[in-house]
Parts: C-alpha cells; sequence; structure tokens
C-alpha cells in the first residue's frame, strides 16, 4: 500500500515539478528580455539626454571662441563666462561631466575645457576612437552610444557633437558625459520589481494549475490505471468505477473507451476459449487426415527393391494440413509400371477428398482392367469424377504406363504441366506437346495419348505447378527456367538427390514467403 502512495505521489510530484519549472522558465526568460530591452531602453534615454543638453550649449555658446582657444590655448574674459555657463549645466542636469576637447590620431585628447583640467591638458581617449575620429573629421554624431570604461573617471555613457565654426570647420568636440551607475540603479530596480511580481504570480499559477489539473486530469487518469490494474490482476474482473468519471471531454472518452474494452475483452475471451477448444478438435482431425493422406502415397523408397531396371523418387510437400496433389507408380503386371502425377483445383480438404477418390478410381481402373492405355483409363475416371461434382472441381493429370523391358511408353498428359525429359549424357529439357483437357471438367470427353521411349541412361522428372509458380517475396516465379537449371546441376544423379536438388532451389529463393500450394515431384530413371 505505501509503495502504491508513493507511486501516486511521484505522478503528482513529476507533474507538480513540471510545472513550477515550466512557471520558473517562463519568468526567468520574461526577466531577462526585459531586462535587455529596459537596459537598451534606459541607455537610449539617457544618451538622448545628453544630446540634447549638448545641443542647448551648442546654441548658447560661441564657435568661433571656441576655434580661437584650440588656436591660442589662452583664456580669456569670455572662457571664465563660458566656465560659469558650462558647469551651471552640469550641476542643474546631473551630469557626470561637460567638456571641450580636440582629437588627435595618437588616441589622446586636449581639453579646450574640462571641470577638472584646465585647458590644454590631455587623456587618453577610453571610448571608440574610431567613432570619435569620425565625428571630428566629417563632422558627423556618433551612430552608437559611446561608452567608456576609465580608472580614473569610470563607467560612463557619453553624448558627442561637432563645435562647428562660422567658416564649417570643425574645431573641436562637445562632450556629456552620464553615469552608468544611474542606468544600472534603474536596470536594477526594474529588475527587482520583475522578479518580485514574477514569483507572486509564479505561486498563484501554480496553485490554480495544481488544483485544474489534479481534478481534471491526474485523477481520472489515476482512476482509469487503478481499474485496468484491477482487470488485469483479478483474471478480467470488470467493475463500475470508470463510469464516474465526468470530465466532458477527451479523458471521459478514454475512460468509456476502456469500460467498453474490458467488457468485450471479457466477450473475446469467452469466445476465444470456444474457439480454441474447436480448433484443437479441428486440428486433431486435420492432423490424422495429413497422417492418412501421406499414408496413401507410396513413402518406402526404393518401392521395388528386387527391380534394378530403373531408379525412382517422389515427394509431395503439401501447402496447408493437407494437400489435392498426388503422385502414384504400381506395377500392372511384372513388365508394366504405371506413373501417375496429379494436382487438383483448390486446397484444403475438399482438394484433399477429391484427391482420395481420384487416386483410387486411377488405380483401380488401371489394376482391374490391366488396360495399357491411359486415355482410355482417364476417359472411364473423368465419367465417374463427373457424376455428383457439385463443387466443380477438376484434376490434371499426367499418366505415363512404361514397357520396362522395351522402354516404350505410353502418355496420356489432361491439363498437366510438361514433363521434363533427359536423354543419356545430355540435359534435362520440357517436352512440349499438345494437352487434353483436365480430368472431371466434361463428361464424355476422350483423352488424346501419345508413344515415345526411353533408352538406358534416360531419365524423366515430372512435377505440379507448385515447382513452377512457387513465389518469392517480391512475386516474382520460380519458373520452369530456374527449375531446368536447378535439374541440370548435377543431372546424373540419383532420382532422391535430384528432387533434392530441385527443392534446395526452390527454398533458396522463396526465401521467408509463404507457400502458397503444394509442391509435388517424381524422378524416373531408366536403366534398362
Amino acid at each position: 500500500m505505501r509503495r502504491k502512495n508513493r507511486k501516486k505521489w511521484g505522478i503528482n510530484r513529476k507533474i507538480l515539478t513540471g510545472i513550477i519549472v515550466l512557471t520558473l522558465f517562463i519568468s526567468i526568460s520574461s526577466c531577462v528580455g526585459g531586462a535587455l530591452i529596459f537596459d537598451k531602453v534606459i541607455q537610449k534615454l539617457y544618451n538622448d539626454k545628453g544630446y540634447v543638453i549638448a545641443n542647448i550649449i551648442l546654441n548658447d555658446i560661441d564657435h568661433d571662441k571656441i576655434a580661437e582657444y584650440v588656436r591660442t590655448w589662452e583664456e580669456d574674459e569670455y572662457y571664465d563666462e563660458m566656465v560659469k555657463y558650462l558647469k551651471s549645466i552640469e550641476q542643474a542636469t546631473d551630469a557626470a561631466y561637460i567638456y571641450i576637447a580636440v582629437p588627435y590620431e595618437d588616441h589622446t585628447m586636449r581639453y579646450v575645457y574640462d571641470t577638472g583640467t584646465y585647458m590644454g591638458d590631455t587623456d587618453p581617449i577610453a571610448a571608440s576612437f574610431d567613432e570619435i575620429w569620425q565625428a571630428y573629421t566629417q563632422g558627423t554624431r556618433p551612430k552608437s552610444y559611446l561608452v567608456r570604461n576609465s580608472k580614473k573617471y569610470g563607467s560612463l555613457t557619453s553624448s558627442c557633437l561637432p563645435v562647428i565654426d562660422s567658416n564649417g570647420d570643425v574645431v573641436a568636440l562637445l562632450f556629456v558625459d552620464t553615469y552608468m551607475e544611474v542606468i544600472w540603479s534603474s536596470l536594477n530596480s526594474y529588475i527587482s520589481s520583475m522578479v518580485l511580481i514574477s514569483l507572486v504570480l509564479l505561486a498563484v499559477f501554480c496553485i490554480l494549475n495544481w488544483y485544474l489539473i489534479r481534478k481534471n486530469i491526474i485523477d481520472p487518469i489515476l482512476t482509469i490505471r487503478k481499474s485496468v490494474r484491477n482487470f488485469s490482476a483479478n483474471n478480467g474482473t470488470s467493475d463500475d468505477t470508470l463510469r464516474y468519471i465526468r470530465t466532458d471531454d477527451e479523458l471521459e472518452d478514454l475512460a468509456s473507451a476502456v469500460d467498453k474494452m474490458e467488457k468485450d475483452i471479457l466477450k473475446y475471451i469467452d469466445n476465444i476459449q470456444s474457439i480454441t477448444a474447436e480448433k484443437e478438435r479441428i486440428g486433431a482431425e486435420l492432423n490424422i487426415a495429413t497422417r492418412i493422406q501421406a499414408d496413401m502415397l507410396p513413402r518406402i523408397f526404393p518401392p521395388f527393391p528386387d527391380r534394378h531396371e530403373f531408379d525412382i523418387y517422389a515427394t509431395m510437400t503439401p501447402a496447408k494440413e493437407v494437400g489435392g496433389d498426388f503422385y502414384d507408380f504400381f506395377f500392372l503386371d511384372k513388365d508394366h509400371l504405371a506413373l501417375v502425377m496429379a494436382d487438383v483445383s483448390g486446397k484444403g480438404v475438399p482438394a484433399a477428398l477429391f484427391m482420395v477418390i481420384t487416386k483410387t478410381l486411377i488405380k483401380n481402373r488401371t489394376i482391374i482392367t490391366k488396360d495399357y492405355s491411359p486415355a482410355d483409363i482417364l476417359t472411364d475416371v473423368n465419367n465417374q469424377l463427373c457424376e455428383g461434382n457439385d463443387a466443380e472441381l477438376f484434376v490434371t493429370v499426367w499418366m505415363c504406363i512404361i514397357d520396362i523391358s522395351t522402354g516404350k511408353c505410353v502418355i496420356a498428359n489432361a491439363g498437366h504441366e510438361h514433363p521434363a525429359l533427359k536423354r543419356k549424357d545430355g540435359s534435362y529439357e520440357l517436352v512440349v506437346y499438345k494437352h487434353s483437357s483436365p480430368v472431371a471438367t466434361i463428361e464424355n470427353i476422350r483423352f488424346s495419348e501419345h508413344e515415345f521411349e526411353l533408352f538406358p541412361g534416360d531419365s524423366i522428372f515430372v512435377y505440379t505447378d507448385g515447382v513452377a509458380e512457387a513465389t518469392n517475396a517480391e512475386n516474382e516465379l520460380f519458373g520452369t527456367d530456374r527449375m531446368l537449371a536447378a535439374l541440370n546441376k548435377d543431372p546424373e544423379v540419383d532420382a532422391r538427390t535430384l528432387l533434392k536438388n530441385v527443392k534446395d532451389d526452390i527454398d533458396n529463393f522463396v526465401g521467408n514467403a509463404p507457400q502458397f500450394d503444394d509442391i509435388t515431384m517424381l524422378g524416373f530413371r531408366y536403366f534398362g
């Protein structure tokens, strides 16, 4: 309980700290910004005041007499009157210093008049020499505020105007100085007032903001968190606490959404339990169906260990638990071997059931009648499958009956893929010829067949469209060209290795993309 209270206070403390930090930041920024602006305003104010005084003085003094003093550096009666006048102005205006001086290029100035010096005394120029020299040589007022720091006179801001005689020549410069302490005193007073006002506003803002945030945000959020934790801790037990959140904003919407979500989760849990139980039952049945289907296909290799005239191997990899592809091989008699490769349209359980029926019909029709004509066999099977085919499924079938002693083959192809044939010491190539229609499409159709001969060392590779149509993540098809390349990597290997080479190339090509179709292959090598 104590730990929960610490966590609750931790959230409150973080928000309160954030409010205080934000308010302090705004207050400090306002004070600093205001101080900078106020400082510039005060400097300008006092500087402009100095220029007003300087202009008044320039209007009252005799500029030609100043020019005479600069030439002679000797005092007279007018000089005494001017001194009294300038001192009275200095006292009346609280100016720090009023003086008239001539600047020189060695960064010194020679006083025509100064309160604390005599005519002709010199001092180094502490302010910006360039601006003072420009004012003297060009007769212009300096553009910036002249601030000078001197050990002798202190920190001052100066207003500077040229003294121009009747001939239009600049003969000296008139300076009116103001102590910077006056400016700093005003600035400090302003900052103190700003800080005091900011602290008062900070306290008021924090209290009001904290109260409103606590009432309208923190408490509803903590209530939602408590409800979610109780829901999780009690294995999905919902309560009604969220219904009492009435903030008329997004938090109320959030509380309603969480309350609805909890109730929906409870319904979902009930549904998922039922679905899971049903899925487990179906999964168990599909596992049995997978084993049954696998048991229906020849899986023991070599299938005829006493027969050395050929090598045969086949695989079927379903895309789902059960597939629609199938292969088969069986003897009609001691000398005739039947090979079957077929692909039922569709996927899953319907295709698997149709596959079982088709495989059974083909094998039974072939063995019982001992008919060596694949076309006749497929014709009879087609008519049987067309009866009651409400699902409108069909089957592509490649069927070959081989005379083992002679190598003669009779083949019927009902809409299936073209087989690949390799002659002795040659390479695998597709055998392309005209197909018949798939089985179970139209009743009473006749299937065509053709003959060819296998010679010792020849091989046949048959497959379903899942091989050529294997697709990678970029939606590229594996295709027959890549299939032939995989077959011809090592064309002389046994049938098992041959199929493994093809499957490895398919897997490398497809990568992590899902398998969409059954992949079924059969390899047959004739030794004679």
